[in-house]
C-alpha cells in the first residue's frame, strides 16, 4: 500500500475548516486550562466538556492493540509498571476498556493513591465479537463488575465502545438509559461513546445523552473515521460547541507515526490547535515514551502562547 502524505496545502485547508485560525490560536481558551498543574511536569488541567471532570491534558491509553481482554502492555507484562510510572510522571487520566483487560492492572498500579487524585475512564463492549464470552449483560451488571475490577466506588467516565452504526443510539437505547440511571446514583460521573465511523460520530450531534466522545483525529487521516480530516473536523467542532467533552485518540495514526518525529510533532500541533479537542490520550508502552511526549506537548504549548 502506498504511503499517505498530507500536503502543506491540505494541512492548512483542514486547519481552516476545523479551527478557523492559525495553530494554537484558540488553544488556551478551548482547553479550559487552569492555573494548576498535575505535577512537576506541569501538565495543564482541563475540564472535560460540561461534565465537571477536571484532569490532565494528556492521558494514558491502556489499550494499544487491545482486543479480547488484552493489549500490548498486558501481553508484555508491563501494564502495572507503566501505568504507575505514568501517574508518577504527572498523568492523571487513565483510559481503560473491558476489551483491553487492563482494569486489574490499573487498580494495582494506583493502589494507595487517593481516589480523587486521578480520573478513571473505561468502555463497555456491546458487539457480538471481541470478548471471550458470548454474553453481553446489561450495563448495570457490567459496571458493577468494572467497579470491582478497578477497586473503586465510582467510575468517572463510562462509554459504549467502538460504535460504527449510524443507528447506534437507537440500537443501544436500553444501555444508555441504564448508564443514565447509574449517573443519577453517582456510580458513574459521565457517560458517552467511542466512535469508529463518521456516521456514528454524526449520530452524536444533537444527542443530549452524550457527555463525552472519543474521536480519532490526526492531520493525515490515518486510522480515522474518514481518510480526509476535512470531513471529520467539522463534526468534532459541532460536538464541541454543544458542550460535549472531546477526547482525541489515534494522534499517532494507531502507531503508524511512532518512528516519525516530524509527523508526531505535526499531529500534536494540529490536534491541539483545532481548539475543539479537550484532551488527548496516547498508548504508552515504555516510560521513556512518557517523557518524550511530555516534552513534545510542553514545547508545542509554549509555541502556541
Amino acid at each position: 500500500m502506498a504511503k499517505k502524505y498530507f500536503s502543506r496545502r491540505q494541512f492548512v485547508t483542514t486547519m481552516a475548516v476545523g479551527a478557523g485560525t492559525v495553530l494554537f490560536g484558540k488553544t488556551a481558551r478551548a482547553l479550559s486550562v487552569s492555573s494548576s498543574a498535575a505535577s512537576d511536569n506541569s501538565f495543564p488541567i482541563i475540564t472535560l466538556g460540561k461534565t465537571g471532570i477536571k484532569t490532565t491534558l494528556l492521558g494514558m491509553g491502556t489499550g494499544f492493540s487491545g482486543y479480547n481482554r488484552s493489549s500490548n502492555i498486558t501481553r508484555a507484562g508491563v501494564a502495572e509498571t507503566i501505568i504507575r510510572q505514568a501517574y508518577e510522571k504527572g498523568i492523571r487520566f487513565f483510559d481503560c476498556a473491558d476489551s483491553y483487560g487492563t482494569h486489574p492492572y490499573t487498580a494495582a498500579a494506583l493502589k494507595g493513591i487517593p481516589r480523587d487524585n486521578y480520573t478513571l475512564s473505561t468502555k463497555m463492549w456491546v458487539s457480538k465479537e471481541g470478548l471471550p464470552e458470548p454474553e453481553r449483560p446489561d450495563a448495570d451488571i457490567v459496571i458493577e463488575r468494572f467497579r470491582k475490577e478497578l477497586k473503586t466506588d465510582y467510575i468517572d467516565l463510562v462509554q459504549i465502545h467502538c460504535m460504527t452504526e449510524p443507528q447506534w443510539t437507537d440500537k443501544y437505547k436500553k444501555q444508555m438509559d441504564i448508564l443514565e440511571n447509574l449517573k443519577a446514583k453517582n456510580i458513574i460521573r459521565a457517560h458517552g461513546v467511542s466512535v469508529h465511523s463518521l456516521e456514528a460520530m454524526e449520530a452524536c450531534v444533537g444527542n443530549p445523552w452524550i457527555d463525552v466522545v472519543h474521536v480519532r483525529v490526526n492531520p493525515y487521516g490515518e486510522a480515522m473515521d474518514k481518510n480526509d480530516p476535512a470531513l471529520v473536523v467539522p463534526v468534532i467542532e459541532k460536538l464541541h460547541k454543544e458542550g460535549k467533552g472531546i477526547v482525541g485518540m489515534k494522534l499517532i495514526g494507531n502507531g503508524k507515526f511512532r518512528n516519525d518525529s516530524g509527523k508526531i510533532d505535526a499531529s500534536l500541533q494540529y490536534v491541539l490547535g483545532l481548539g475543539t479537542v479537550d484532551m488527548i490520550i496516547v498508548g504508552f508502552e515504555l516510560p521513556e515514551q512518557i517523557d518524550n511526549y511530555t516534552g513534545r506537548i510542553n514545547s508545542a504549548l509554549k509555541k502556541g502562547k
